[in-house]
């Protein structure tokens, strides 16, 4: 299959990679443009891996407030230079995951810091739930395990940062934008923590749907 300059732009504009590499990975891909990106998404995880043992010093603390003052997030993001640090693209990288963490709000950055008896309280729930469906409970128990891996895979969409879908694009998780902002920058990029506060948190209150307020305001933002 060939592929024209337009293609190479397009794939450049998609990924946001070097025309070059954009080049020779539509070459490698005989001119497919979505295995193109996927073998430069590959190639970014290996970057990420090449650079996971640096040290991330430098970064921002960002927040968001959404409009009325409803739900606050404050998040510190590190990388390695204050060079990328002041960049355009690592600040809306993080500003991105200021709305995600609104949004979506989880509970943890990643899989690995949920703490093992949270996830076992989880299996011990889908246990039950399964043990009291007549039609599941009588299921071989390869497949009642498979079943609950399969749920504890969306629990972890759900509470883990890096595993939830990017609100801007669903296509693609927070770890894929995290890999793909390394590739990028050619730096490591750690997400180190933050904190979400909902306005009146804890107390009794008419029920709302505040994350798709969140959602809603980003696409008017976006428009």
């Amino acid at each position: 299959m060939s592929f024209t300059a337009q293609d190479v732009k397009k794939l450049r504009d998609i990924t946001g990679v070097g025309m070059m590499d954009c080049k020779k990975a539509l070459v490698d891909t005989n001119g497919d443009i979505d295995k193109a990106i996927e073998l430069l998404r590959e190639k970014g995880m290996a970057t990420a891996a090449k650079r996971a043992g640096r040290i991330a010093s430098q970064g921002i603390v960002d927040s968001y407030i959404h409009l009325g003052g409803r739900i606050g997030v404050l998040l510190e993001v590190n990388c390695e230079t204050d060079f990328v640090a002041k960049g355009d693209l690592f600040k809306t990288f993080v500003h991105d995951l200021t709305l995600q963490i609104a949004a979506g709000n989880p509970l943890y950055i990643s899989k690995e810091d949920v703490p093992a008896d949270v996830v076992e309280h989880e299996k011990h729930i889908l246990r039950a739930q399964i043990a009291n469906d007549p039609n599941l409970a009588k299921k071989p128990d390869k497949v009642i395990q498979n079943m609950i891996d399969g749920r504890i895979g969306k629990f972890y969409q759900e509470v883990c940062l890096l595993e939830q879908s990017f609100i801007k694009d669903t296509n693609m998780k927070i770890g894929d934008l995290l890999i793909d902002t390394i590739a990028k920058t050619g730096e490591k990029i750690s997400i180190r923590r933050f904190v979400r506060y909902e306005m009146g948190e804890g107390l009794e209150k008419k029920v709302c749907d505040l994350a798709s307020e969140v959602e809603e305001q980003i696409a008017k933002m976006n428009q």
